[in-house]
């Protein structure tokens, strides 16, 4: 079984005191563990809606943090918790293969303190052997499937590829001028190259401002809390933000699952900013790790098959890809307007912690286990 835990190399990973971002994600109870919570918490446990609904600890008021995370953020069942609870911030993604990817809206993992990520990393896995062998055969399936289908459609490219040829632009998808060519490219030629995107010529700036403000405001359009970006700033306040036609909303989570509006801010305010050559670089790191996920690249397979297998792979790939730059960016821009974080190395890694966790609950044709 190939595990590749590259993106934990040289990574710390902390539980800052106080934080509790991982407490608002609702956590599956596994059937072994159903047990214990029917029979010492049965009024905490409930059915997940929807089709591919589960069991789960409830959330406060059915929107806010795990019922059992008190009044100082601490764990009332933590020698007890979940499997999900204590694997995060650790995300073991299959395909034809197993990664450990890491969630970086954990601020734990950018301290530079705690202990090696890999180390722990090698122990959830360990854990999490027989999950990821009864899963392996059938994710290994459905990307032999994808890949027939794709080469049946003549749409298929190689993806390590498609990661070389990123890997060696890399700091080209930072640009905005860049970004621009790479969507006109990705929606207007039948099979775009990354050169399409290098040729010499102007772009509408203005058109990658509205493309960029429209794919936020899709993002942040739900009337389901439990779908709203969250952002833990610094001071490990639980901020929410939501679009009602071209306004924006920012609203604070309380310890009791109650909402508090804290601000408007017109979507047309918000623009692409110019980065520092600090920012670039935290981005640019940044990208280099969404090109070597599997899940992201699991990502756009499965968008390209809900979509009929119409859009060349590459075009689907480079355009992704220049989008997940285009939201940091935009999301910077948001959390400026309202916390003044900027545009160098801190408001950019801010930006990615407001970012990653929407980019890991992207559906993918693999499984997280």
């Amino acid at each position: 079984m190939r595990i590749d835990y590259s993106e934990t190399e040289g990574r710390m990973a902390e539980c800052p005191e106080g934080c509790g971002m991982c407490c608002l994600c609702q956590p599956e109870i596994l059937d072994s563990e159903i047990p214990f919570f029917r029979k010492n918490h049965p009024q905490s446990v409930c059915r997940t809606k929807g089709p591919d609904g589960y069991t789960a600890i409830k959330l406060k008021k059915g929107r806010g943090s795990c019922v059992f995370l008190n009044s100082d953020r601490r764990c009332e069942v933590y020698d007890h918790r979940t499997t999900y609870c204590r694997q995060f911030p650790y995300h073991i993604y299959v395909s034809d293969r197993v990664q450990v990817e890491l969630d970086l809206s954990c601020r734990g993992l950018w301290t530079g303190k705690g202990i090696e990520a890999r180390v722990e990393a090698e122990e959830i896995v360990k854990r999490a052997g027989p999950r990821i062998r009864d899963a392996l055969p059938e994710a290994s399936e459905v990307y032999r499937q994808f890949r027939q289908y794709a080469a049946e459609a003549g749409v298929m490219k190689d993806p390590e590829y498609l990661r070389g040829t990123v890997e060696e632009t890399l700091y080209r998808f930072t640009e905005q001028e860049f970004l621009c060519k790479v969507l006109e490219a990705s929606s207007e030629l039948p099979n775009m190259t990354i050169a399409d995107a290098m040729k010499p010529g102007k772009s509408d700036l203005r058109e990658l401002n509205a493309a960029a403000r429209e794919a936020a405001l899709e993002s942040l359009s739900t009337d389901d809390p439990l779908s709203m970006p969250v952002y833990c700033s610094e001071d490990f306040s639980w901020n929410l933000f939501s679009a009602d036609g071209g306004k924006i909303e920012w609203l604070t989570l309380d310890d009791e699952g109650e909402f508090k509006h804290r601000g408007y801010v017109n979507a047309m305010d918000i623009s692409l900013p110019e980065l520092t050559d600090e920012g670039r670089d935290v981005l640019a790191d940044y990208l280099r790790i969404l090109n070597r996920r599997d899940s992201f690249m699991g990502s756009v397979f499965f968008n390209e098959d809900a979509n009929g297998y119409e859009d060349d792979l590459a075009n689907a790939y480079y355009g992704s890809m220049a989008s997940a730059a285009l939201d940091v960016m935009w999301r910077a821009a948001l959390l400026d307007h309202f916390f003044g974080t900027g545009f160098g190395k801190d408001g950019m890694r801010e930006a990615v912690m407001f970012y990653d966790m929407d980019r890991l609950d992207a559906p993918a044709i693999g499984a997280f286990i």
